[in-house]
């Protein structure tokens, strides 16, 4: 997987500079961890799936192999076949051959974070097949040339003139003339362009939300409906998926499809959930004829019994984006990679490598607010807490950081030397002059990058630990 997550800091700065893009990650905010909040008060067992989604995945990830063979075994009964890929590379030759075989020279696609991962689409225009993005976000960033800013809304940084004006100029050569600026009328001429790609697909490819060792069945949660369109309708159906994806029973995807919706928008359940099991038979009027599974491994494997396991949890659900103060400040896009927010700070340096991604994992205020939305209960603070451990220890960070943890490490274990250090900074920050409304706006060098992006609030009267003392009657 290719990243840019090297450049995070002036990534990070022209985010903060973009009116637009923030003004999209205002209304990002407030309209998906809204949904998410009356979603879940609206389902008092939402806990309860909670944990019985954690169990059920550690369940199954303590005993991959297993499910995998059966999985595969199921596969091969309903008459599909099932392809192994270890790495990004074996898994896009993989779908390439599948697709010659089969003489295909146009494709569609529905939205897969796995293909974006192995950056499928591009590698396939590169081998001559038409390869079209069929859910309306990743339609639109195809045409731009761009990658997923979010999980879910992959479009969610461009505003509506942005998609206007993109429409008008890919969609003039397929001689479509007219301006459009409504949302109504830009879905619509969307759905007009696409229908013909659907209809003159020869293969269509779809990644999975589940797969069912217990029946060979994948499931597909969608909102559009254009997954449907993209599995149904070509004769060959491609499904690229990571080998995490399995669940033991479909029983155990009725605890999913509860938890998946309501986290990522609030929503009791998603427009379209669908379950396909192999090829079509004989009497089936439609379907494929021919149904794959790429199963892809790229780095999952190596997290088994390690310190990210429990990553592996994850159904990219995006809650942790929607709630996470760092994303929703900088957006997707200068996270450098197809994974953006907290989840994306764990699984880039995994599907990387740590030196192209460290600073992902010190993107985070460690406030928490992630594996508390999280549906399947992900530690994740405390893995970027380990990707920051492994950057110290391999000194991947400036000297400075180092010394300063040290130090600040060694500052910790002297408590009243410590009180004495925060009662002066508490005292020179409560009268600092560069202060207004109760916030300090501006610090020098050492620690103006706090300020320069935010306002830092003065503290208040005493410190924490002078106040918890004399709470209970304690002299300092």
């Amino acid at each position: 997987m290719e990243v840019t997550s090297d450049k995070f800091i002036p990534l990070t700065q022209a985010a903060l500079k973009d009116d637009r893009l923030q003004s999209a990650l205002t209304q990002l905010s407030g309209r998906l961890a809204a949904g998410r909040a009356l979603g879940v008060k609206a389902l008092p067992e939402f806990d309860t799936l909670r944990a019985e989604a954690r169990d059920i995945k550690n369940h199954t990830l303590q005993h991959l192999d297993l499910y995998l063979e059966k999985f595969e075994q199921q596969v091969i009964e309903q008459g599909g076949t099932v392809h192994w890929a270890s790495s990004d590379e074996e898994a896009r030759e993989v779908v390439l051959k599948l697709c010659r075989d089969v003489k295909a020279e146009r494709v569609t696609k529905s939205k897969s974070m796995v293909t974006e991962e192995i950056d499928l689409v591009p590698y396939l225009e590169a081998n001559g097949l038409q390869t079209v993005e069929t859910d309306l976000g990743e339609y639109i960033i195809q045409l731009r040339g761009e990658k997923p800013s979010h999980i879910v809304a992959p479009a969610v940084h461009l505003s509506k003139e942005q998609v206007s004006d993109t429409f008008f100029e890919h969609h003039s050569k397929l001689g479509r003339n007219e301006r459009i600026e409504e949302r109504g009328g830009l879905v619509a001429e969307a759905r007009q362009v696409l229908r013909e790609k659907f209809l003159a697909a020869d293969v269509g490819i779809s990644g999975a939300n589940f797969l069912v060792a217990e029946t060979g069945t994948i499931v597909l949660v969608t909102n559009e409906g254009n997954a449907e369109l993209t599995t149904g309708l070509p004769d060959t159906h491609i499904v690229v998926t990571g080998i995490e994806k399995l669940v033991p029973t479909l029983e155990d995807v009725s605890t999913f499809v509860r938890i998946l919706a309501r986290s990522a928008l609030g929503a009791d359940i998603s427009a379209y959930t669908s379950f396909i099991t192999g090829p079509r038979r004989t009497a089936d009027q439609d379907g494929p004829k021919n149904f794959h599974v790429v199963l892809v491994d790229n780095g999952r494997s190596e997290m088994l019994g390690g310190d990210f396991q429990d990553m592996l949890r994850c159904i990219r659900c995006s809650a942790c984006l929607n709630h996470c103060p760092v994303y929703l400040s900088v957006g997707g896009h200068a996270y450098g990679s197809v994974y953006s927010g907290p989840m994306g700070a764990v699984l880039t340096p995994q599907f990387a490598n740590l030196e192209s991604s460290r600073h992902l994992a010190n993107a985070s205020s460690l406030c928490g607010r992630c594996e508390s939305v999280c549906p399947v209960m992900i530690p994740l603070p405390k893995m970027l807490r380990q990707w920051r451990n492994k950057e110290t220890a391999e000194e991947m960070n400036s000297r400075g950081m180092r010394w300063g943890l040290r130090s600040w490490a060694w500052l910790c274990r002297h408590p009243r030397l410590y009180r004495l250090v925060m009662r002066f900074g508490n005292m020179i920050l409560s009268r600092w002059p560069a202060q207004r409304g109760g916030f300090i706006y501006r610090l020098p060098a050492l620690a103006g990058g706090w300020t320069e992006q935010r306002d830092l609030r003065v503290p208040e009267s005493g410190t924490f630990s002078s106040q918890y003392r004399a709470a209970r009657g304690k002299p300092e």
